[in-house]
């Protein structure tokens, strides 16, 4: 897996428990329950910054998980808070869950968050409990578990221009001399490993931003070379900078490169469309006779070609200035509607709870009941009777009973067994 994409398993810190306590004193020496609540855990947050760029920081290290929540205290103290975990991931990360592959998030500006894993609630204590008929409850509830889920990370590049072409073309030379971005560059393939941003100044008020985007070959969008992973950074890019070999360094017709490469874009239904100028670098190795040439070449497939050399930087003030006149052209982007009306899903959903017998057990199953089961300490008689009671609330107890269990049967809610009293 590349520095573009990650895998993380994130998870919430668990809330904190709730306590039972009682403040005594002389003149009230069964005391008056004063048990706090817990506090709630941290949240795992993603939060986009352009201060990192890769995902290579999450290659050595996977698992995330924030503070937990502490525990109530007496005089109804609440515990302190878990601490959020803030997770920096770069500009234009797409947050994807593992399992269903749904998107989570698409982070497309600075300091955007996003909350990949709530924290667990904190439980209550013994005095949230305390009613007119029940004045001293030993009832407490535990804190819940925080969230826990595996996210995909993809990262998909911002930048109003983006390079593109073979492998030794120059992309990197050309993005060293417009901006004041330094890639690696080298005499080798594939030198450019990760994609790289640069700020280019037209003059003193207007700038854009480029992308040097690693080499592609042919059958890219199959995943050959560095594959499809780096055509997903172009989409991103308003307008496609095609950059091509005049001088046939490596020995490749920079026409012939430029329809292979053609031919990877045209696969991509995303960058068909996409505006393009073409540009031929290197002429500082070529005569003006073999420019022209070349540019007619171009020309007779109905390409306008633009010469520039990276190195000496001829013609690259007049690219620049074409990119700037070409983002200019682009129609204003349409911004996602806001539906006006809210609109209300009357279908029935699923009964809150359900009564079954297997094997010769009764199971009770749904959300309400079994978070009711897992939060409640159940190690206290108050806390049971408080538990059949709200059973009983819910109906849960009414239809145990029409089902003929008696005072005694065994119940199974939530992976607990229960004896029922109702």
């Amino acid at each position: 897996m590349g520095f573009d994409e990650a895998v993380i398993h994130v998870a919430g810190g668990r809330g904190g428990d709730g306590l039972i306590s009682f403040h005594r004193t002389r003149y009230n020496p069964k005391g008056s329950p004063d048990g706090g609540r817990g506090g709630d855990g941290g949240n795992v947050i993603l939060r986009a910054t352009r201060s990192v760029n890769t995902f290579a920081h999450f290659h050595t290290q996977v698992h995330f998980r924030a503070e937990d929540g502490a525990p109530g205290g007496p005089n109804n103290r609440q515990g302190k808070r878990g601490e959020d975990l803030v997770i920096l991931v770069p500009v234009g990360t797409i947050v994807k869950d593992l399992r269903s592959g749904e998107v989570l998030a698409d982070l497309v500006e600075e300091g955007q968050e996003v909350v990949v894993a709530a924290g667990g609630r904190g439980g209550r204590g013994n005095r949230s409990f305390v009613t007119s008929v029940r004045q001293a409850p030993r009832i407490r509830e535990l804190g819940e578990p925080g969230e826990e889920r595996w996210v995909r990370l993809e990262l998909r590049l911002l930048a109003d221009v983006g390079i593109i072409g073979f492998p030794n073309v120059g992309k990197s030379s050309l993005l060293s001399r417009v901006s004041d971005k330094k890639p690696k560059v080298a005499a080798y393939p594939f030198t450019t490993l990760t994609p790289n941003l640069g700020v280019v100044a037209v003059d003193e008020t207007k700038s854009f931003v480029m992308a040097d985007l690693p080499g592609l070959i042919e059958g890219a969008h199959e995943g050959k070379g560095l594959g499809d992973k780096f055509l997903r950074h172009a989409m991103r890019a308003k307008i496609l900078l095609h950059l091509v070999d005049l001088a046939r360094v490596e020995g490749r017709d920079p026409l012939a490169d430029y329809l292979a490469i053609r031919k990877e874009i045209e696969a991509w239904e995303e960058l068909r469309e996409k505006p393009e100028v073409v540009a031929g670098n290197k002429i500082d190795l070529l005569s003006f006779a073999d420019v022209e040439r070349e540019k007619e070449r171009f020309a007779q497939k109905g390409i306008v070609l633009h010469p520039i050399s990276a190195l000496t930087g001829q013609g690259v003030r007049e690219l620049v200035e074409i990119l700037w006149k070409k983002l200019q052209e682009l129609p204003p982007q349409k911004e996602k509607a806001i539906p006006r009306k809210k609109v209300w899903d009357l279908t029935p959903g699923p009964p809150p709870y359900e009564v079954v017998e297997e094997s010769g057990r009764w199971i009770v199953r749904g959300p309400a009941v079994e978070s009711l089961v897992r939060r409640l300490d159940l190690s206290t008689p108050d806390a049971r009777a408080y538990l059949w009671e709200e059973l009983a609330r819910l109906g849960v107890v009414q239809t145990l009973r029409r089902r003929g269990l008696q005072p005694g049967s065994v119940v199974n809610i939530g992976g607990k067994t229960l004896e029922f009293s109702g």
